[in-house]
């Protein structure tokens, strides 16, 4: 596969774990549940989803000469405490942006969690009104004429790495990883279940599990549970990315429409804020599993997971891969939702 030609630097253990979810399974009554642990898969700064994109990214930073590194993202943005985590690992500046993405009214928000270890790493991080979207923004293309104006060589991070060229093969990967995985456990899972907002996790598992179709046979449904609450936004942008890393990768073939699936439901009104289900879901992992999810991204793919089971629209007989991709430390900043 043209994946294995392109450059990366390890960032993580190794394999992300995989285990059986034996107690959920049993209380939903359905299909078999399992989880891969992005959560626990490096060392740097609590891990998550983000660096598997960004051991794709490091040859080229490192390439470029670049001495700075400029990304974006909420408050308690996951992707940019792993921006933050990288730089200070390859000894670069890091310039951050933080908008307002979530309208939660705590006084801490932007003192603890994600913001509170990225300001520990040594990122430089700057707190921006403006609200959320999936898209390129003003606010970091300013920062990055800011870090050139003073004399520094930034390189460009998009939110979630998702719009950078490069954004979809840590999970193109990801999708090699698990059928590496399965032939070690003995189990085939039949359905992939991974949150999605800006698109990159999802779209590079959609290219990667298309590549192993066309390998081995093996057809797999890989759901994407929306969290954006921009559905149109992040469909688009999902089937985008996944075309083009399947470009990258030489899948030979365009992907079809029943390979790109991305459901509402969970997410609620609002990007950040979390619903009825998004609790239950959230109580149902740590009661049950002691897997602690988080209440902007995990806690509503869990949701959408537990339904899809529970209604019989992921089958009794399936095996169900559900990606935990991590972003715990935003717990901090949603502390009154259990005081």
């Amino acid at each position: 596969m043209k994946l294995a030609e392109f450059p990366r630097h390890q960032l993580t253990f190794g394999p992300s774990p995989v285990h059986h979810l034996r107690r959920l399974s049993d209380h939903l009554g359905g299909a078999q549940v399992w989880a891969k642990r992005e959560d626990v898969s490096s060392g740097l700064a609590y891990g998550g989803n983000k660096v598997r994109k960004l051991e794709y990214l490091v040859p080229d930073i490192l390439a470029s000469g670049a001495d700075t590194l400029v990304s974006i993202g909420g408050y308690q943005s996951n992707h940019t405490r792993q921006v933050a985590a990288v730089a200070a690992h390859l000894g670069l500046r890091c310039r951050l942006v933080q908008e307002t993405w979530v309208p939660w009214d705590d006084p801490m928000n932007d003192k603890v969690g994600n913001i509170l270890l990225s300001r520990m790493m040594g990122a430089d991080s700057r707190l921006d009104e403006s609200g959320f979207d999936i898209g390129i923004r003003d606010s970091w293309k300013q920062a990055l004429r800011e870090v050139e104006e003073a004399g520094g060589t930034p390189y460009p991070i998009p939110a979630g790495a998702s719009e950078h060229p490069l954004g979809g093969l840590g999970f193109a990967n990801w999708a090699f990883e698990v059928a590496e995985q399965e032939k070690d456990l003995g189990v085939v899972f039949d359905t992939i279940v991974v949150c999605t907002v800006t698109g990159s996790t999802h779209a590079g598992m959609i290219a990667g599990f298309a590549a192993l179709e066309d390998l081995t046979g093996v057809r797999r449904r890989v759901i994407g549970i929306d969290a954006s609450a921009t559905i149109e936004k992040t469909r688009d942008q999902v089937a985008r990315i996944a075309r083009h890393t399947a470009e990258l990768i030489e899948l030979g073939r365009d992907l079809r429409e029943d390979e790109i699936q991305v459901l509402e439901g969970w997410a609620g009104d609002l990007y950040g804020i979390p619903v009825d289900s998004t609790m239950e879901a959230m109580s149902l992992g740590a009661r049950l599993e002691a897997m602690i999810t988080d209440p902007v991204y995990e806690g509503k793919s869990l949701a959408g997971l537990i339904d899809l089971v529970r209604e019989g629209d992921i089958p009794r007989d399936s095996t169900v891969l559900y990606a935990h991709l991590g972003g715990q430390p935003a717990l901090n900043a949603y502390h009154s939702l259990w005081s």
